[in-house]
């Protein structure tokens, strides 16, 4: 798993160093740089597969947009030479780049100043400054010194993950599949196509899991007695509806037994959202690294705890090096959080008095677990105990 992120002049995020574990939530007024921490990420994935451009971003979930855009710029600090972002795995091995973005040339956006990758024993990539005339400063050498890594080496796993790594953010009509997934993926698009094909992923490989961690994801929706995912169900929707090929099929416990099977265009939106989070975690060919921006949305304050409680276990299940960041703006999300677990963390996003974006991991300090012992942290952070909230 990555454990710290280093981020340097990257839109809002001035220098910031971050923790990571398993899990990771991620709070905060709107417009305070929540996104941006997960968009550099983004930024770090694209430098390690060789290329950074806007058809590089746009894969991984990051907004495309002006170079001038993607830097730090406040009028108390100095605006960076480049751009900066790092990752070091448990092992020390650690992807380090530095990107040129030119304020006012479109071309190139983006190109690679210095690379630096270790396995945490051996140097792979220390270049320094690229001023070498046969080096195309827009290539990464990093990702083009894998092919002599062996693939179970740290250094190799470590660009893997960072490579594979995406930001996700469904709405509605895509994941009820009437709508296209501008950024299709294995097992779910960006936006939540696919679905259907995904959760039929995760019904293969845990159909005979003892856990029964399927039988949690169903939990979830109280209304459901099965869900499947089939190509024959054009009969449960109108002809001018528009479907995909593999569709969703609810079945409702509480409907008679002729009209009870209803497909994701009928569903409630709100289990679409906890199957989407559920394939994420669980499926075979998700991102070891990934996040969801916004993983709150649609969903009861409720359920929403009861989703987030069973986050980790999810992803336990789903490989022993998968690990999610996500963000949110439901105080319920928070009571799901077991702050206890070492892999479980909540950091507090907010901008300091110059604009700057400020992260800090949120413990469980005497004071706070006292507090809590009268006040769930959903509430305390609505009283303001935990910062993290709007000036108005």
């Amino acid at each position: 798993m990555i454990r710290t992120i280093q981020i340097d002049g990257f839109k809002s995020v001035h220098s910031q160093e971050l923790s990571l574990g398993r899990l990771n939530c991620f709070i905060g007024a709107n417009g305070v740089g929540k996104s941006n921490v997960l968009e550099a990420i983004g930024v770090l994935g694209a430098a390690a597969n060789g290329v950074v451009d806007d058809e590089a971003l746009m894969r991984r979930g990051v907004r495309a947009g002006l170079p001038r855009l993607f830097k730090s710029s406040f009028a108390s600090e100095r605006t960076p030479a480049h751009i900066g972002v790092s990752a070091q795995g448990g092992q020390a091995e650690t992807y380090r780049v530095s990107l040129l973005n030119p304020l006012d040339a479109p071309e190139p956006a983006w190109s690679f100043k210095t690379e630096f990758l270790s396995d945490g024993q051996n140097d792979i990539v220390s270049d320094g400054v690229r001023n070498k005339k046969n080096l195309n400063p827009q290539a990464g050498l990093a990702a083009l010194k894998l092919v002599d890594v062996a693939s179970d080496n740290p250094a190799a796993k470590l660009m893997q993950c960072l490579q594979n790594y995406a930001i996700y953010c469904p709405n509605t009509p895509t994941l009820r599949g009437i709508s296209p997934d501008l950024q299709a993926r294995d097992p779910v698009g960006l936006s939540g196509g696919q679905l259907a094909e995904g959760f039929e992923d995760i019904q293969r490989r845990f159909f005979d899991d003892p856990s029964g961690v399927l039988d949690e994801v169903l939990e979830l929706i109280d209304w459901v007695a099965d869900v499947q995912s089939t190509s024959h169900g054009a009969g449960l929707l109108s002809p001018k509806v528009p479907r995909t090929k593999v569709m969703l099929k609810f079945t409702d416990r509480f409907m008679m037994k002729s009209r009870n099977e209803l497909t994701a265009y009928d569903a409630s939106e709100g289990a679409l959202y906890v199957i989407f989070c559920a394939v994420l975690c669980l499926a075979y060919k998700s991102p070891s690294l990934f996040a969801i921006d916004n993983l709150d949305q649609a969903l009861n304050p409720r359920l929403v705890s009861s989703l987030v409680r069973r986050l980790s276990g999810w992803l336990r299940a789903g490989g022993e090096d998968r690990q999610m960041l996500f963000t949110a703006h439901n105080p319920a999300v928070l009571d799901g959080l077991d702050l206890t677990d070492p892999e479980i963390r909540l950091f507090v996003v907010e901008r300091n008095s110059n604009g700057l974006t400020c992260i800090r991991r949120l413990e469980m300090t005497p004071e706070l677990t006292a507090l809590n012992q009268n006040y769930p942290l959903s509430r305390l952070w609505m009283m303001g105990n935990l910062g993290a909230v709007p000036n108005v």
